[in-house]
């Protein structure tokens, strides 16, 4: 008998990391020099990283993971307690949890739907006396207004750093994030960012004080670098603890798939786009909300491809997601915004109605699988199986 019934697809994870021959050969050779921790490759790493940048004066610290960057960061400015620093709650916990960890307060607020990046008309109205700084997040790779975030800082006086997490490679007014005016940028490296490490992130200022004490500070606040001690050609033993720091310094092990997933950080993110054109293209007739562009001029690297359900279409979120997994394809949602989890609503005493823009967001988003691995085959499936479902 022959066997006619269709036959099942792999799975489609929602992300999936590019590593390739090189970064296992510049791991490899990591391991095999000795050097596995914090060293020349890590270096290396922070040099090339302000090179892409397009700013070789930049100051680029490698961090064991943007939570760790942002939290340098913001210790760097004197953040602490009775302090607040606003942010949005469309976002993932780090970006709050670090003004926690510093003992300062979060005052968070509703994004603008159009983006669904923090609105700037609502920072302003959240200043009081006791705010210091605000963090607004590059969401999905998009860059935020930050004209009018660094009209507005400088208006109150207020410190900028940004959360670009998804943001590489990323343009905002035709510079690229991480050599505007902010005191600080923070990347990820984590594993489905555009680049991976495995873990990590990198902290990006032009402020030399800033820089002098995230070096410090993400090592055990010893007042020399490990790489210098132990590199040194004369006895080079002695330190001294200046600050009680940190354990946040990326290996030469992760900086060394780093170095060559920067190479080719450009062309992942031309897949990344090719993908959200096609989907662009296939979902267009159908009852949703295709995901914000990038003003013209702009680069938008892709890290997410987050759609919104309308009122119209036949399905919950949460049953659409269901319904393509049976289908084998992983869908994710970014994100359950911070008002909706306990610690957050409870400390605050925040409710849903307080921010009704990401509210409704949440509701009816879901972010589609988008990676540079993923073949234009990928793409297709995942369209007709909303075309299936949703048409």
């Amino acid at each position: 008998m022959t066997d006619t019934a269709t036959p099942i697809l792999p799975f489609l994870p929602f992300a999936l990391p590019e590593i390739g021959d090189e970064e296992i050969a510049e791991v490899v050779d990591t391991l095999r020099s000795g050097w596995i921790t914090t060293g020349p490759k890590a270096r290396r790493f922070e040099t090339e990283f302000a090179r892409f940048l397009g700013d070789e004066t930049l100051h680029c610290i490698a961090v064991n993971s943007a939570t760790a960057g942002l939290h340098l960061a913001l210790e760097a400015l004197g953040i602490g307690p009775g302090m607040e620093v606003i942010t949005t709650t469309h976002t993932f916990t780090a970006t709050a949890e670090v003004v926690r960890y510093l003992g300062a307060d979060v005052k968070l607020v509703d994004i603008d739907p159009s983006t669904l990046n923090i609105d700037p008309g609502l920072i302003e109205a959240a200043i009081t006396p006791r705010t210091r700084a605000i963090i607004p997040v590059h969401y999905a790779g998009l860059a935020c207004d930050m004209d009018a975030i660094h009209a507005i800082a400088a208006k109150h006086g207020l410190q900028v750093v940004e959360d670009a997490a998804h943001a590489l490679p990323t343009t905002c007014g035709g510079r690229m994030i991480g050599t505007l005016d902010s005191a600080a940028t923070v990347f990820s490296f984590y594993a489905n960012k555009t680049i991976t490490t495995g873990e990590g992130g990198m902290l990006v200022t032009r402020d030399d004080k800033i820089a002098a004490r995230a070096k410090v500070m993400r090592l055990h606040g010893i007042n020399r670098d490990a790489f210098d001690r132990f590199t040194a050609k004369v006895p080079s033993w002695y330190y001294e603890i200046v600050a009680p720091g940190f354990k946040y310094n990326l290996t030469d092990i992760a900086a060394a798939m780093g170095l060559h997933q920067l190479a080719k950080a450009e062309r992942f993110a031309q897949a990344r786009r090719a993908i959200a054109q096609q989907y662009d293209a296939g979902l267009r007739a159908l009852p949703v909300i295709l995901p914000p562009q990038p003003l013209a001029g702009d680069v938008h690297p892709w890290h997410l491809y987050v759609l919104r359900l309308k009122p119209e279409a036949r399905w919950s979120r949460d049953a659409l997601i269901e319904a393509l997994f049976a289908a084998g394809i992983g869908c994710s949602v970014h994100y359950i915004p911070l008002h909706q989890h306990p610690y957050w609503k409870e400390r605050y005493g925040l409710q849903a109605g307080d921010f009704p823009h990401s509210q409704a967001a949440y509701e009816a988003m879901l972010s589609l699988p988008l990676y540079s691995r993923m073949s234009t085959q990928d793409a297709q499936r995942v369209i007709e199986a909303m075309q299936r479902l949703l048409g």
